[in-house]
């Protein structure tokens, strides 16, 4: 097999034809949609079922101490409570991605921030789940005034916040002590950014193809047969 040359490859986009699309189970925040479609015209068609998500933002804010803002959150699901970085879902229809990523980091952190560039995207587990996340990286720190501040309630009212030196949070993370996939991938990729001045780094507004929204999709529930 060829080997091909590393520069300029890029994941892309390969929609395949779908035959019928079913929402087996309606959930408080994702469903879980079976989808029947054909690899190509010679092929029989195959039946995968999956969770359609909304996506979601991330922030990791990184202060002019070279330290990152860590969030400490029990997470049901693993029965663990992890350090994460500020985010939540894409679930207000219209709502500018920045803006959305602004808001977790107000709602979680009582943070604001001056200068915003996308560091990372994302797919979380693209066998079993739609969900795309865009993590960006704020700097230019300040305080949300406590009058405006955001009631955490649930999960979100034992939150814990602390500064992490970026090379202690890049240890954790080698060490296998942070286990949130967007925190490792951030703290690893702005460790990275970092070492060249955050040149490569993209502006906030860029375009983000692979979200759900700019997908063509079937209404919810729809089943669809050629």
């Amino acid at each position: 097999m060829a080997v091909q040359d590393a520069g300029g490859f890029a994941d892309e986009q390969s929609p395949r034809r779908r035959l019928s699309t079913e929402t087996v189970y309606r959930g408080r925040i994702w469903d879980v949609v079976s989808d029947r479609f054909a690899l190509d015209e010679d092929t029989d068609p195959i039946t995968r079922d999956y969770i359609s998500h909304p996506g979601a933002v991330a922030v990791l804010v990184l202060d002019d101490a070279d330290r990152v803002l860590l969030l400490r959150q029990y997470r049901h699901p693993v029965r663990m409570t992890l350090w994460e970085i500020p985010a939540g879902l894409l679930d207000e229809e219209g709502e500018d991605f920045r803006d959305a990523a602004a808001r977790e980091l107000a709602e979680e952190a009582d943070l604001t921030a001056d200068r915003w560039d996308v560091l990372v995207d994302l797919f979380l587990s693209p066998g079993s789940s739609s969900e795309a996340l865009r993590i960006y990286l704020a700097r230019g720190v300040g305080e949300v005034p406590e009058a405006e501040r955001h009631t955490r309630t649930h999960e979100e009212a034992e939150i814990e916040l602390r500064w992490v030196d970026l090379d202690d949070a890049v240890t954790a993370v080698l060490e296998g002590r942070i286990h949130s996939p967007s925190a490792v991938a951030a703290i690893l990729a702005v460790r990275v950014a970092r070492e060249n001045g955050f040149a490569q780094l993209r502006p906030a507004t860029t375009d983000w193809p692979e979200h759900p929204s700019r997908h063509s999709t079937w209404p919810r529930g729809a089943v669809l047969e050629d």
